[in-house]
């Protein structure tokens, strides 16, 4: 009876080097860099951490987007209301005459040159950043 068991136990040692055996290439093929599932996951990885810096550097531009968006609309608003004032102060000026000064500026130069200076029309645009001309 002992010399059952023993073969047996003997038996059981051998399937379980050789299970162990099996299991160690499979390990070793599975963690090959270059061909197995290791170099999927290693690109995988690295995928991961790219995605990840492009999505932080995402979010940092939409935040400084939507921060200058806040500021160009708070000017806007600012702007308009200015606007706004214009025009109702425009309402209290009584209408000018035909042949008035008011509606012919340069009739009050002196020479045709400054005749021709005033007739030109003059747009000022003032920048209200340096990043508002950089753009």
């Amino acid at each position: 009876m002992t010399l059952i068991a023993d073969i047996l136990l003997l038996a059981a040692t051998l399937g379980a080097a050789v299970y162990c055996y099996v299991l160690a290439g499979r390990l070793r093929r599975f963690t090959a860099l270059e061909t197995g599932m290791g170099g999927a996951i290693a690109v995988l990885s690295g995928q991961v951490d790219e995605m990840t810096r492009a999505l932080e550097k995402a979010q940092q531009v939409a935040g400084q987007s939507g921060q200058r968006l806040a500021v160009l609309t708070s000017r806007a608003e600012d702007l308009s209301t200015r606007l706004e004032l214009m025009v109702a102060a425009m309402h209290d000026i009584p209408a000018a005459s035909p042949g008035s000064l008011a509606l012919q500026p340069y009739a009050m130069a002196r020479t045709p040159e400054d005749r021709e200076d005033l007739r030109r029309v003059r747009l000022v645009r003032r920048r209200g950043s340096v990043m508002e001309a950089a753009e």
